[in-house]
């Protein structure tokens, strides 16, 4: 299983690999064919098209920092590296997005000729090479959060390409060059949502929020619902990094389970899995027959020492 596992990743490695490439190749010929061209609606795309490598990269980036082993300093291993580049790469895209709203604003003020046939060819060979990444990732697209997301850019700079070639037939048969600036524009919000969206995610990350899709509430009264889990408080829920979430809390155990707690906190831990997919918890039982010492998962053993200075 083990093996099969590591088959499978390996793959999925050398596909985000090959991807990178190919994408890195699509950004710079869309950057020359914008130049010569004069579109800046290319340009924007080669910018989207930016985007879509640092989401690759990222989600490589990811997967290789989460099979680095834990140290005595780092114990949840390193995790978070894929979040710190994640927040910088943002403010690269959040700057790329106003500078390419700047240029559509001054280009209005002074329009440049485009030559439409040189964006037509331009755009189609990127359109063929987002085809061609969408295939290579929809393998693994729903593997973690990262390649599916990586994988969502991709199709979304397919259809901003399509967008542009629809904008280089118009403008080559009609000579419409406001067109390329308002594509540019479009094109940039894109972009823009894009790194605002990421800054929000790694933000929350760093703060260590409660992660998108999981209510507290909802995870608090599943805990209750548990048999012999008479109260629940303490609770916390927070990232490690973008695809794996960690949660602790004290639990009251009814009088009827307190000779039995060990059960109680299994069931708890399965059902966080199942039923929330959190997978590292650390739960504190209280009571005059519990133990000093709170029980805990083999894999989050650093989890108790790390709240236990945050609740300070």
């Amino acid at each position: 299983m083990g093996r099969h596992h590591d088959h499978r990743h390996n793959h999925g490695a050398r596909r985000l690999g090959w991807t990178i490439l190919l994408n890195v190749g699509i950004t710079a010929a869309e950057v020359v064919g914008g130049v010569v061209s004069g579109s800046l609606a290319l340009l924007s795309d080669a910018g989207h098209n930016f985007s879509d490598v640092i989401a690759l990269v990222l989600a490589y980036f990811g997967a290789w920092g989460s099979n680095l082993p834990p140290t005595k300093r780092s114990t949840y291993g390193f995790k978070r590296l894929e979040v710190v580049t994640a927040f910088i790469n943002a403010l690269t895209l959040v700057a790329i997005a106003l500078f390419i709203t700047y240029e559509a604003l001054n280009r209005y003020s002074h329009p440049v000729p485009i030559h439409a046939p040189v964006m037509l060819i331009v755009a189609t060979i990127g359109l063929l090479g987002n085809l061609l990444s969408v295939w290579m990732l929809s393998h693994d697209r729903n593997r973690t959060i990262n390649t599916r997301a990586a994988y969502l850019h991709m199709l979304y700079d397919a259809v901003s390409s399509v967008a542009v070639i629809i904008g280089g037939v118009i403008i080559l048969f009609s000579g419409w060059y406001l067109l390329d600036l308002i594509l540019s524009v479009v094109i940039a919000m894109m972009i823009l949502w894009s790194g605002l969206d990421v800054l929000k995610e790694a933000g929350g990350i760093f703060m260590e929020s409660v992660p998108r899709g999981i209510d507290i509430d909802e995870v608090s009264r599943s805990i209750l619902a548990v048999p012999g889990v008479a109260d629940v408080h303490h609770l916390h829920i927070w990232s490690i990094s973008s695809d794996q979430t960690a949660l602790s809390c004290h639990i009251a155990l009814t009088e009827s389970k307190t000779d039995d707690f060990p059960s109680v906190i299994r069931a708890i831990h399965a059902m966080l899995k199942d039923k929330h997919g959190i997978e590292h918890a650390t739960i504190q039982p209280e009571g005059d027959l519990c133990p000093e010492q709170p029980l805990i998962s083999p894999s989050t053993i650093s989890d108790t020492e790390h709240h236990d200075a945050a609740d300070h």
